[in-house]
This record gives structure tokens, sequence and C-alpha cells, in this order.
């Protein structure tokens, strides 16, 4: 019994000999591809890190706290070395302050864009950020260039528009001269003349507010207020007028970060111009409409409205069909909802009259 089971034991020994070289073999395997893997990912790693240390744009990794956890070496020139740790928004909040774009950011003289995208984990995210400095320069570069082509293209307009109301202005001064005029007559040709200084004066303003239309504000503006500030000013105009006015307060809680006044003054531009448009007993409508990202504020009236072969000229500088008209109300109600990253349309599902639509970007407060 006693060889048997130490045969047997000899046998087990064996056995346990064999699986021990397999196991030895398969983990000097795995050990190897192991290392083989370790090195892959080492370089991979490596070529990473070359690749954001080189990148021309700032890398910004998030938690799912909205904690930095890295940065590469553009990210910390933007935001400084103690950024790592901190949170997000205490960072834009000390370095950041948004632009009229969203998306965009300023950073003392620089501007930022900033793309943002979620980690496949769901864990955190990446923040890409570019500095379009050069970009906006260029860019107000080639608007400037625009206003001033356009400003040359006008002087010609320019000047016969100033020519008309100063000869007048001379004429009614040539005859407040005469010897022998009555109180009366001096008076009425007094008051003709302050009448076309002072067209003559809202010309060059009007022409000054063009040349500097990129010149926006930094206040924030609750739609709603600035809706019923311009319905205040326009409906006792409209009494005058004998018009109907319908204001559609549908601004919600938006809220728009620019240029009070130059916002104010685009919406009057375009009831202002509406008026002219339309005959007593007819109809005006403002509304605003908040939805998403963005505003609209739609101008329609009941007037003759706007031929085909005039809408592509409608915002053209000094182009007007009015009589008295600078041909500035438009120009420069749009250059202020461009510069505010809006746009002003014509609409062109309006059956009769004409409707203009200011539609504007919303921010936060």
């Amino acid at each position: 019994m006693f060889n048997q089971v130490s045969a047997e034991l000899t046998q087990a020994y064996e056995a346990l000999q064999g699986r021990v070289a397999s196991l030895t073999e398969e983990l000097a395997v795995a050990n190897g591809e192991l290392r083989r893997q370790y090195r892959e990912k080492e370089a991979l790693s490596e070529r990473l890190s070359s690749l954001l240390d080189a990148l021309p744009a700032g890398v910004v990794l998030l938690d799912s706290s909205a904690r930095v956890t890295a940065v590469n070496p553009v990210a910390i020139a933007m935001f400084g070395e103690r950024v790592i740790g901190e949170h997000w928004g205490d960072v834009v909040s000390r370095t950041l302050e948004p632009a009229m774009t969203v998306g965009e950011w300023r950073q003392g003289e620089a501007w930022l864009s900033m793309a943002e995208s979620v980690l496949p984990s769901g864990d955190g995210k990446i923040l890409l950020i570019h500095d379009i400095s050069s970009a906006q320069r260029m860019k107000e570069e080639l608007e400037r260039s625009h206003r001033l082509a356009a400003m040359g293209e006008m002087a010609a307009s320019l000047a016969h528009q100033l020519r008309t109301p100063l000869a007048a202005a001379l004429l009614y001064a040539v005859n407040l001269g005469q010897a022998g005029m009555s109180d009366e007559s001096r008076a009425k040709f007094s008051d003709k003349a302050t009448a076309q200084l002072r067209r003559l004066e809202r010309l060059i303003q009007d022409v000054l507010l063009f040349a500097r239309g990129e010149s926006m504000g930094r206040d924030i503006i609750p739609a709603g207020e600035l809706f019923g500030e311009v319905v205040q000013t326009m409906e006792p105009l409209m009494r005058e007028h004998g018009i109907e006015f319908v204001a559609v307060d549908g601004c919600a809680e938006a809220i728009i970060v620019g240029s009070r006044k130059a916002l104010f003054g685009a919406l009057v531009n375009l009831l202002e111009n509406a008026l002219q448009a339309t005959p007593a007993g007819g109809k005006i409508c403002l509304s605003g409409n908040f939805s998403g990202e963005f505003l609209s504020l739609s101008v329609r009236d009941s007037g003759p409205g706007i031929a085909p072969e005039k809408r592509d000229r409608i915002f053209e500088p000094f182009y007007t069909t009015k009589g008295q008209g600078t041909g500035l109300g438009l120009a420069i109600a749009l250059g202020v909802a461009r510069a505010h990253g809006g746009t002003i349309e014509i609409s062109t599902a309006t059956i009769a009259g004409a409707e203009f639509v200011m539609t504007l970007p919303v921010g936060e407060a």
C-alpha cells in the first residue's frame, strides 16, 4: 500500500511539475504581451502628450464636478499653473468676459473661442480653447473697410444731401436780412431756416452713427423693458397720425447684452419707417417672440409694401424712397443688429404691407 501511494504521489508530483512548467510558459507569454501593450501605450501616451504640447489651442480637462484636472501648456499660458484643482466657473469669472457671439470670450485684449466635448465615460468634459484674436482683428478690419467703401460710394449722395438743406437754410437766412420785413415774415423765415439746420444736424448725426457702427455697450437689457420703452415712446406718435398701434410682448424673460440706446434707436427707426409708409387709418404691429437662444422683434405695417426690385437695396446707405429721408435709418438699424450678433430681414410671408424682423441672440445676466 505504501509503494502504491508513493507511486501515485510521484505521478501527481510529475503532473504538477508539468502544469507548473505550462503555467510558467503561459505567464511568460502573458508578461511579454503585457510588456508589449505597456510599451505601445507608453508610446501612445508620449505621442498624445507631444501632440497636446504642440497643439496651438488650449486644452482643459474637467472632472464630473467641473474641476480642472489637467491642462496643456497653451492653457497654462492662458490661465496660469494654479488653475489645476480650481472649479472652472471660478476660472471663467476671474479671467474671462463673455463676448457678443455665443461661444466667444474676451480675455483682456485677446479673443477666445471655446468648444466643449463630453467624455465617453460621462465623467467629465474636454474644453478646446482657440485664440481667435487675429481672426477677430481681421474681421473688424474687413467690416471697417466695408464701411469705408460704403462711405466712399455714397460721398456724392452725401454731398447732395448736405447741399440741399444747407442751401435752403442760407436762402432763408438771406431773407432774414432784408429791410422792411414784418416780424411775422421774419419769424416764418427763422423757423424755416432752423428746421433746415436741424435736418442738416440730424443727417450728420446719422452719418457719424453709421460710421462708428461697431461701438456697442455691455448693458444687461431685459428685453421686456426695452419693448415697453419703445411702445411707450411710439404710442403718442401713432395716435397723432391716426394709426392703430398693436404691441404683442412675447419677450418673456429674455436678456440681451449690448447697447440699450443703440437697440432702442434701431427699433424706433423700424417703427418710424413703418409710420411713414402707413396711411392714416392703417395699422402697425410690434411683436416680440422669445424662442430658444434667439429673440425676434417684428415690425409689420399695412402700407403699400416694398417692391421686389427694391428689397435688395433697401438696407443700402442713402437709398431712400422718401423726399425728406436720409436713407440711413435702415442701414444703421441693420448695423446695430449685426453688432449684437443678429440681423434684420424683410419677411416674404406678408401678403400686404411690409414686415421687418430683427433677430438677436439672448444672453445671461
